[in-house]
């Protein structure tokens, strides 16, 4: 980038775009659009690492013997390395303890790119920040999958492909209306990426053969079939927590239009949704699309490095994004919003939280230790959407609460700052959507980001099947007693005993039993 910049200036022009693409929203939409160029000064002037490889020398104090490990150009050492690393004969080498992944790359990837000290996220090499001002949610997924934006053609052949794929199976449809009516969203979307396995075992290197996923063919019909499907199924699963049937896509609508629709045309097929909030939906869609090594694309890597098929590796990994910990990460935000109530409240909430009484949702994340760069957005998407639909109160809440941990030492120096999970909440409830399902909004979205991991590891020569080391601390040698020598169960503790309920020790009462 060149010429002279005052920050100042950049960054209340900065502010400007996004709030004119905040009122006005593209012409795709049916509404002008009002965007102009936005260069991300900040990123512009952070260079890449450059070649970071050479040798590490590993000095054992056990032995007094020296090791030399080659470090790659990206500045990693091979775990299998330090495997040469012995003291003794019975010594099988340094393992590597890492509990939660800490500091362990399993794999080398170009998908997505994450500076969590400068706050930075970017697919593919376009800063995050751009692609929610000025892309679409299947615009973005193409991108992360194949690399490249597409051109034009590319574009609208994508599009038409998804929307010809978005139909469900009617057995499908048939088992979600036949869960319980209050069956968790995420166990039916569970539930069904692993029955698409079924209806599909044209895709199934378990029945086809191994080879099956090296065909790009093969590979694309399950992209699209699963980026077609998934918004049906989540709609389905939606519309059976109120009782109501599911609604078919339409094929003459955006994305995240179908999505809306799907939601609230109670089959009525010339209704259209509000256009902003379909829009505030693909911004959403698009920042929650990919994330580097997550829990849940951990999870979807480490399935499909057994060859399975694609579908049930999804499956577990909407299983991983299904924890708390995870996926519902915004569920406690709102819960903690709510405890905390009214503005007045919030000087002794903070201290709750100093004094560790507290808990402190929303802010931190595992990678930044800076601003989350989608939190930026959700945050001013926030105010669009309340425009529409009402404001909630509690976003007063959250931006006094933001305002006081972000001037607060305490915060500061512990580089607490809010996360993606902050504001989606609010945004989510304002638009009438149950908190249950909020997850399912996570999931929806980040099969693009799943996928392209899934298509990216089997081109990989360096991918193997997942086998992770322990440390093993269980007891060394012990052999078989019989059982009449064994203790009796009073002197042990019963691990496996399950409590008995009324109604059991009641029909245990009787006679005949």
């Amino acid at each position: 980038m060149t010429g002279n910049f005052d920050l100042e200036d950049m960054a209340r022009g900065r502010i400007a775009v996004l709030t004119s693409h905040l009122i006005g929203v593209t012409a795709g939409y049916g509404v002008p659009a009002n965007l102009e160029a936005s260069p991300v000064l900040s990123q512009d002037n952070l260079r890449p690492p450059g070649n970071l490889s050479g040798r590490l020398l590993v000095t054992d104090s056990r032995s007094g013997k020296r090791y030399v490990l080659e470090i790659s150009e990206e500045g990693a050492v091979k775990a299998v390395d330090f495997k040469k690393i012995t003291s003794e004969k019975d010594d099988k080498g340094i393992k590597l303890y890492d509990p939660g992944y800490l500091n362990t790359a399993p794999v080398r990837s170009s998908i997505s790119y994450i500076d969590g000290d400068e706050g930075i996220l970017r697919y593919r090499g376009y800063p995050i920040e751009e692609l929610a001002e000025n892309s679409t949610y299947l615009e973005v997924a193409y991108l992360l999958l194949y690399g490249n934006l597409p051109s034009k053609n590319q574009l609208a052949d994508w599009e038409f492909t998804i929307s010809q794929h978005s139909a469900v199976p009617q057995g499908l449809l048939d088992i979600i209306q036949g869960m319980p009516h209050d069956a968790h969203p995420m166990g039916l979307l569970v539930s069904a990426m692993s029955t698409l396995s079924v209806f599909h075992p044209d895709a199934n290197p378990a029945l086809r053969g191994l080879d099956l996923y090296k065909s790009r063919a093969t590979r694309d019909k399950q992209i699209a079939r699963i980026l077609g499907k998934v918004p049906t199924i989540a709609a389905a699963a939606y519309l059976r927590l109120a009782g109501r049937p599911p609604v078919l896509p339409s094929n003459n609508l955006s994305y995240s239009e179908n999505f809306l629709y799907m939601l609230d045309s109670l089959g009525n097929r010339s209704y259209k949704p509000n256009p902003r909030l379909a829009r505030a939906i693909d911004i959403l869609f698009i920042l929650h699309a990919e994330h580097e090594m997550n829990c849940s694309t951990a999870a979807a890597r480490h399935l499909s490095s057994s060859g399975v098929d694609v579908y049930t590796a999804l499956a577990g990994a909407v299983g991983a994004l299904y924890g708390p910990l995870h996926g519902g990460a915004n569920e406690a935000v709102l819960k903690m919003l709510g405890e905390i109530g009214t503005i007045e409240n919030i000087p002794d909430f903070i201290d709750g939280v100093k004094n560790r009484k507290r808990k402190l949702s929303g802010f931190g994340h595992r990678v930044y230790k800076n601003y989350d760069p989608r939190a930026k957005v959700i945050r001013k998407l926030a105010e669009e959407v309340f425009s529409i639909v009402g404001r909630d109160p509690l976003i007063e809440v959250a931006v006094a609460l933001e305002e006081a941990a972000l001037s607060d030492d305490y915060f500061i120096n512990r580089k607490l700052y809010p996360n993606v999970d902050f504001y989606s909440g609010l945004i989510y409830r304002a638009m009438g959507f149950p908190t249950e399902f909020f997850p399912v909004l996570f999931a929806i979205p980040r099969m693009a980001g799943f996928l392209a991991h899934w298509r990216e590891s089997l081109d990989d020569p360096d991918t193997k099947i997942m086998r992770p080391q322990q440390v093993y601390t269980g007891v060394w040698l012990r052999h078989y007693q019989p059982l009449s020598d064994r203790p009796s169960s009073s002197e042990t503790e019963d691990h496996w005993k399950v409590s008995v309920s009324n109604a059991t020790r009641r029909r245990l009462s009787g006679n005949g039993v």
